[in-house]
């Protein structure tokens, strides 16, 4: 799906928040959060990716400020982060959106980033890290499969819970059907939490010994009427 200049520039508006969004495929979920962000005058300060792919490149045809970090083109996962770290620097995101990056992050990038990292994974953490969650639902028979929203810690899919939205699994689902289904609430959920952060409706506050998440207002969750559960994480 082709990106729309108007949303690309966003020109004449003034931003209370930047991020940066980091891919590396045809990037869905990263239009749902580039519609998203034009809705709320939320600048987009860079898309990132690890490889060369369709959606960086649909990215840069509409006019975004994108950069390919390739790691093959890097030695080693410390030169590649430091690499990534240099245009992130250069582009001074509020808060980082994983949108599909497909890369473990280690610990120290994340610190460097003030922990201000977010990723969207397809299942109910903490089942199912990791790859392959729809068959792995459907095999397990689960009653309810679905999409969660968490802040990114250098373990797999193990960082704090914002918010999460499920759908009861069908006998008649198979992994791409299910798959199908998800999407549909990925793309409401993510960006309904880019608002949520935007308009302070949700907190985020780091602490010595974690991460408080407090949600002050839960108007942008009614979004999401197509999941059968929403379930909101709290301090």
């Amino acid at each position: 799906m082709p990106l729309s200049s108007s949303t690309a520039k966003l020109s004449g508006h003034s931003y209370s928040m930047r991020i940066a969004i980091l891919i590396s495929g045809r990037g869905s979920n990263m239009d749902a959060l580039l519609t998203a962000a034009e809705k709320a005058h939320v600048e987009i300060a860079l898309i990132a990716a690890n490889k060369p792919c369709s959606g960086l490149e649909r990215a840069a045809a509409a006019g975004y400020n994108t950069a390919l970090i390739n790691h093959i083109d890097y030695d080693s996962k410390q030169a590649h982060e430091a690499a990534l770290d240099a245009v992130l620097l250069q582009a001074a995101p509020d808060w980082i959106f994983l949108a599909g990056y497909m890369a473990l992050l280690s610990a120290a990038f994340i610190a460097r980033q003030n922990h201000k990292i977010i990723n969207i994974h397809p299942s109910l953490l903490p089942a199912y890290k990791g790859l392959n969650t729809h068959q792995r639902a459907i095999d397990d028979g689960a009653e309810f499969h679905g999409v969660s929203i968490h802040l990114v810690t250098a373990g797999m899919d193990e960082g704090d819970v914002i918010v999460q939205a499920g759908l009861k699994v069908r006998r008649a689902d198979t992994a791409e059907i299910l798959a199908e289904r998800l999407l549909a609430i990925e793309h409401l959920l993510y960006p309904a939490v880019l608002h949520a952060l935007h308009s302070g409706h949700v907190t985020l506050s780091f602490t010595p010994v974690g991460v408080d998440c407090l949600w002050h207002d839960l108007s942008d969750l009614p979004r999401i009427d197509q999941a059968d559960i929403c379930l909101i994480k709290t301090a």
